[in-house]
């Protein structure tokens, strides 16, 4: 299993606009092939930041199945207007833990 990591900097003052259209987009994600699971988490010392994770079955999955799909371009259109500067996303497997 494969978590992608984005950190979602929001334009000041849209988080509650950004969050209405995360609720949409994150139908869109998790009914993709390989889509495992997704958290979204809002930072407390940077009211604007938000933390992505999702898991997905294969590095795959995401960067081809979703990435490459014309449901990404649903997704892109929703959310990607709210962030500023663009987020870097990155993948990790997991070497420690449970589950590991």
């Amino acid at each position: 299993m494969i978590l992608e990591k984005a950190t979602l900097d929001v334009i000041p003052h849209q988080t509650v606009d950004f969050e209405r259209a995360f609720s949409e987009a994150e139908i869109i994600i998790a009914a993709m092939s390989g889509y495992v699971g997704h958290q979204l988490h809002h930072c407390i010392e940077q009211p604007n930041r938000y933390l992505l994770l999702v898991w997905w079955d294969t590095l795959e999955d995401h960067t081809e199945g979703f990435r490459q799909s014309a449901e990404y371009q649903h997704w892109r259109a929703l959310l990607h207007h709210f962030y500023d500067p663009f987020p870097v996303v990155e993948h990790y497997h997991q070497v420690s833990g449970p589950e590991a």
